[in-house]
C-alpha cells in the first residue's frame, strides 16, 4: 500500500505512477483470443462444445448446450425463500430505477415547417456474459439483463460456464426473475463468440454486454463492430474521501469490499485528516487477519491501494477527477460541495450510510460501470445501451422551398453534383419547369 502526501514535493509524479501502475500489469491474451474467435466462427457447435469441455471440465454437446426450462425451475426451487425474497428486492429497485431512464419520442415543426424527430426502439436481441462456478454474482444477472427487459429487447440470450457440470440456482433464478429468454451453459471467449457470431445452436445476438475475466474483455473487443458491445471493464476501483468524523473500520471495510474482488482492483483513500489515515491503516491491517478473502484482498491493498493525505476536501475532489474512478464515496459531513465539483465517476454514494456495497446490489442504479479511468468519457450501463435512436424528417413542397436552395449551394460546393440536383429537380417542377 502507498501513502502519499499532497505536500510532498514529489507528490505529482508519485501520484501519476499510482493511475500508471495497474495498466503495465495486464496480461496480453489478444493471440489466444483470436484463435478461439476463428474457430467458434468457422466450426460453430463443434468448436463451442470443444472448448468448453476443455476449460470446464465437462461433456456438452450440441443438443445440451442450453439449460432447459427444468433444469431452471429445480435449480430456483433450492433456493431458500430468504434469498429469493433479497432478490426481488434488487430486481425491484433496479426495475423502478431503469424503467424511469427511459426516454420519450421526439417531434416538432420548425420555422420552415419541416417536421423533425427522434424515435427510440429497442435492440432486437442482447447476448448476456455471467461469470461461472466460484466468481457467480446473481446481481450481475440483474444489473444487465433488467435494463435491457425494461428497454424491450424481446430475446436476452444469457452464456454462463458451469465448470465441472455445476450449475448456480442463484444465478439461474436471477436469470427467471430478470426475463432471460433462453441460457447456454457456456462461458469464455467461446462465449462471446457464439453469441457474436451465431452456430446452430446459439442465434447470433445485436449487442453483447456483461462482465468476465481478461479472456471475456478481449473477446468482446474483438468482436465490436460485428455486435455492440456494453464496454471493456477492468478490474474493479474505488476512492473514498473521508473526513476524520467516521469510523476507521467502517472505511476500512469500504475499501476491502474492492479489494476481495480481484488481486487487480485498486482502493485508494483520501482524507485531509492524517489521523484518520492512520487508523483506517491499522483497521485494514486488522480486518485482513480474519477476511475470508484476505488473500485477494491482502494482494490487491498491497500492490494497488493507497492512502493520499490533502490539505481540504477541494483538493480531493480535484484528485478524484484526475482519477475517474469506477466507484466514489463521499464519507463526509457536508458531501454536496464535494459532490458538486466531482465529474468524473462511474457511481457516487453520498453520505455515511451509503457505502458502494449498497449500489451493488439494491441501491437501484446500474453497478455495471466504467473502469481504468474510462468514466473521464463513458457512463454506466442503462437502458440507453438497449435503446437506439432513429431521426426523421418531413417537408412539404413549401418547406423545400424554403431550404432546399441552401441544399444545393452546399452540396455543389462539396462537388457533389447528384446531391445538388436530387434537390434543384424538385424546386424546379415547384416553378413549373416540365
Amino acid at each position: 500500500m502507498k501513502r502519499l502526501t499532497s505536500t510532498q514535493a514529489d507528490f505529482r509524479a508519485a501520484f501519476k505512477r499510482l493511475l500508471a501502475e495497474r495498466d503495465s500489469d495486464t496480461a496480453r491474451v489478444d493471440g489466444p483470443v483470436a484463435e478461439i474467435l476463428a474457430a467458434v466462427r468457422k466450426h460453430g457447435d463443434e468448436a463451442l462444445c470443444e472448448f468448453t469441455n476443455r476449460f470446464d471440465r465437462t461433456s456438452v454437446t450440441p443438443a445440451t448446450l442450453r439449460i432447459t426450462p427444468e433444469e431452471i425451475a429445480a435449480a430456483c426451487a433450492d433456493v431458500s425463500p430468504e434469498l429469493l425474497e433479497a432478490l426481488e428486492v434488487a430486481a425491484t429497485r433496479i426495475e423502478s430505477f431503469h424503467k424511469a431512464q427511459m426516454p420519450a419520442d421526439m417531434k416538432y415543426v420548425d420555422d420552415a415547417g419541416v417536421t423533425l424527430g427522434m424515435r427510440w426502439t429497442a435492440l432486437d436481441s442482447v447476448g448476456l456474459y455471467v461469470p461461472g462456478g466460484k466468481a457467480a454474482y446473481p446481481s450481475s444477472v440483474l444489473m444487465n439483463a433488467i435494463p435491457a427487459h425494461v428497454a424491450g429487447v424481446g430475446r436476452i440470450a444469457m452464456c454462463v460456464p458451469t465448470p465441472d457440470g455445476v450449475l448456480n440456482p442463484l444465478v439461474l433464478a436471477a436469470a427467471r426473475r430478470a426475463g432471460v429468454t433462453e441460457i447456454y451453459r457456456v462461458g469464455g471467449a467461446q462465449a462471446v463468440g457464439a453469441m457474436a457470431y451465431g452456430t446452430a445452436t446459439i442465434a447470433p445476438v445485436d449487442r453483447v454486454v456483461g462482465p468476465g475475466n481478461a479472456y471475456v474483455a478481449e473477446a468482446k473487443r474483438q468482436v465490436f463492430g460485428t455486435v455492440g458491445i456494453d464496454s471493456i471493464a477492468g478490474p474493479s476501483e474505488v476512492v473514498v474521501i473521508a473526513d476524520g468524523n467516521n469510523d476507521p473500520r467502517a472505511i476500512a471495510l469500504d475499501l476491502l469490499a474492492q479489494a476481495e474482488h480481484d488481486p487487480m482492483a485498486q482502493s485508494i483513500l483520501i482524507t485531509p485528516d492524517a489521523g484518520m489515515a492512520a487508523q483506517v491503516e491499522q483497521a485494514v491491517a486488522t480486518e485482513l487477519e480474519t477476511l475470508p478473502r484476505a488473500a485477494i484482498a491482502r494482494a490487491s491493498w498491497d500492490a494497488h491501494g493507497a492512502i493520499i493525505t490533502v490539505r481540504d476536501l477541494d483538493e480531493a475532489a480535484g484528485l478524484v477527477n484526475e482519477i475517474a474512478p469506477e466507484h466514489l464515496e463521499l464519507m463526509i459531513d457536508n458531501p454536496q460541495p464535494v459532490f458538486d465539483r466531482v465529474r468524473h465517476a462511474g457511481a457516487i454514494f453520498v453520505g455515511r450510510y451509503c457505502p458502494e456495497a449498497i449500489g451493488d446490489y439494491v441501491g437501484g442504479p446500474n453497478h455495471v460501470l466504467p473502469t481504468s479511468r474510462t468514466a473521464r468519457f463513458s457512463s454506466g450501463l442503462s437502458v440507453f445501451d438497449f435503446i437506439k435512436r432513429t431521426t426523421f424528417i418531413e417537408a412539404q413542397a413549401e418547406s423545400l422551398r424554403r431550404i432546399g436552395p441552401a441544399a444545393v449551394s452546399l452540396a455543389e460546393a462539396e462537388g457533389l453534383d447528384a446531391h445538388a440536383l436530387s434537390v434543384a429537380v424538385r424546386l424546379a417542377k415547384l416553378d413549373g419547369a416540365p
